[in-house]
């Protein structure tokens, strides 16, 4: 199963659209995980047009986003458990933070957002996955998101790097 990561958006402040890069590179994809600041109530819909979503709201996401889709979920895909959590907070370091909504839970990837930083790696036995952002790269060189590979319950997840946010 091939399923994509998304973060940080803030539309429409970035424009009315998704970037045409992550719009081709979300083709196919079975599945599309946003880990929240979509910003605006009409952006989920702009991923329900391409596969189905499952999220979290944001720090910057209205009221309406977030009874919709929560703070915090694990999402159970093609054998594997996947934490999603925005990672916003006042102590220790966005990953960590993240890390630490999960400490009591089994799973096998964390996926968070917040600093617009991309993260790929393992802590221990889990994955922490940032796909950094489509539109706001802030301190980044380029905009980012993520996909994930998963067989049999493993992941083989991989940033995908981009220049252009139109």
């Amino acid at each position: 199963m091939r399923i994509a990561v998304v973060g940080d958006t803030h539309l429409p402040r970035f424009g009315p659209v998704l970037p045409a890069a992550l719009r081709d590179g979300l083709a196919g994809v079975e599945l599309i995980l946003h880990v929240g600041d979509f910003t605006g109530v009409e952006i989920p819909a702009l991923f329900e047009v391409i596969a189905p979503l499952e999220a979290v709201a944001g720090n910057n996401d209205p009221p309406e986003l977030a009874e919709r889709f929560g703070r915090r979920k694990i999402v159970r895909v093609a054998g594997a458990r996947l934490g999603l959590v925005h990672g916003d907070g006042r102590r220790g370091t966005t990953p960590d933070r993240s890390a630490a909504a999960f400490a009591g839970d089994t799973v096998d990837a964390i996926c968070f957002g917040h600093s617009h930083a991309p993260v790929c790696e393992r802590r221990g036995s889990r994955w922490l996955l940032n796909p950094g952002s489509p539109t706001d790269r802030r301190r980044q060189p380029r905009y980012s998101y993520a996909i994930v590979e998963i067989a049999r319950g493993r992941l083989a997840p991989r940033l995908v790097f981009f220049d252009d946010r139109r």
